[in-house]
């Protein structure tokens, strides 16, 4: 995919925004998601230049595994190792960011069959990253899919920072799948979009769009493509550094991110068997600066870690929130109304689309430009 695909056009990835309202959103909100002065909130950095490191690495898929007990214990040890090797090469990492699916690998099968290869987080598996993360002092960051009992049925996608302390510091939720990028399947994972209202009736609106405000800096993860829109939403609530977990990706969307948000981000890509199908689109992970200029990356489908250091402190310095021309750009938003509506998958959990095929055919009959 990251040879195969490009940014969408800024009309398309607005497709948050529009006449869209439901219920909970009606309600006047006291939360301040935005400061009017184009300042945002932070707490004191603890070191002038942070040192970020993604492992580039591949991973075995649970399915693969007589026992998916075995499969995530495997995958964890090999997580573990890689942290270790990323704490005794190189710069001492504050960051260690790993891809979307390090632990439990990508594995096909119907909603039901996969739901026995997500994690519960907190779990066993983020106790032992809390271990390695406590003692290479550095935060922890990773993507999974994942399964909560508040959202029975659902297969989440959900990236997970644990901090210094060994503690899961927070669980950043996907925003929203993209939609339309193949002709015959959508992404069956549940995520902001799908069940807004009641994920803002249950979390509040500031997790919407959270940002983790750490003694390195104001961070945000995200396994969303494509979707400039997103990232503009994220920076406007302040994020300096915006990590992204992927399998398969586009390096011009990192870097165009980056510039347009005026923050630093790293992706980090799974690597393929060098004699599978999917080698091409292996590896690739980079580390971009706020004018899109890249600091750092394997280009290769290589297992590896590749570290940059960043002037945090330099970097907060004066720093306002990107200057968006929203008054001038809102009577086309306000008239756009996206296709696919608000908690589409707000809905009983047998109903719930078990296949690829089967969440595009919800899209269709859900999609207000095909009616």
């Amino acid at each position: 995919m990251k040879k195969l695909i490009t940014i969408l056009a800024l009309s398309v990835l607005f497709a948050g925004c529009g006449n869209e309202r439901p219920a909970a959103a009606e309600q006047e909100t006291p939360v301040e998601l935005v400061r009017k002065d184009g300042s945002y909130a932070t707490v004191a950095l603890e070191k002038e230049t942070v040192v970020v490191k993604v492992v580039q690495n591949g991973v075995k898929n649970l399915q693969d595994f007589d026992d998916v007990e075995e499969g995530l214990a495997f995958n964890l040890e090999q997580m573990v190792s890689w942290v270790e090797r990323a704490c005794n090469e190189g710069g001492k990492p504050d960051f260690v960011l790993f891809n979307e699916f390090p632990l439990t690998g990508y594995s096909t099968g119907t909603r039901d069959e996969k739901l026995k290869f997500t994690l519960t987080i907190p779990g066993v598996e983020t106790d032992r990253l809390g271990e390695a993360a406590k003692e290479c002092d550095t935060y922890i960051i990773f993507g999974s899919y994942a399964r909560d009992e508040e959202w029975p049925g659902h297969i989440l996608s959900i990236n997970t920072v644990i901090d210094r302390q060994g503690n899961v510091a927070k669980k950043f939720w996907k925003s929203r799948n993209v939609k339309r990028l193949g002709p015959e399947h959508e992404i069956p994972t549940t995520t902001v979009e799908s069940v807004h209202t009641r994920f803002r009736e249950r979390y509040g609106i500031e997790e919407e769009f959270p940002v983790l405000r750490t003694e390195y800096g104001n961070i945000a993860v995200s396994t969303v493509q494509l979707d400039p829109m997103v990232f503009a939403a994220f920076s406007m609530r302040g994020v300096e550094i915006m990590f992204r977990t992927s399998t398969l990706f586009s390096t011009l969307d990192v870097r165009a991110a980056a510039m347009y948000n005026n923050f630093y981000s790293a992706m980090s890509n799974i690597t393929f068997p060098p004699d599978g199908p999917w080698a091409e689109y292996g590896g690739g992970s980079l580390i971009v600066d706020p004018k899109g200029t890249i600091l750092v990356q394997d280009e290769t489908n290589n297992e590896s870690i590749i570290e940059a250091q960043i002037p945090i402190a330099e970097f907060r310095k004066n720093r306002t929130i990107p200057r968006f021309p929203m008054a001038v750009v809102a009577p086309v938003f306000e008239q756009f109304q996206q296709e696919s509506p608000l908690d589409h998958m707000d809905i009983p959990i047998g109903e719930l689309p078990q296949t690829r095929e089967a969440m595009k055919e919800l899209i269709d009959r859900n999609s207000r430009w095909l009616q």
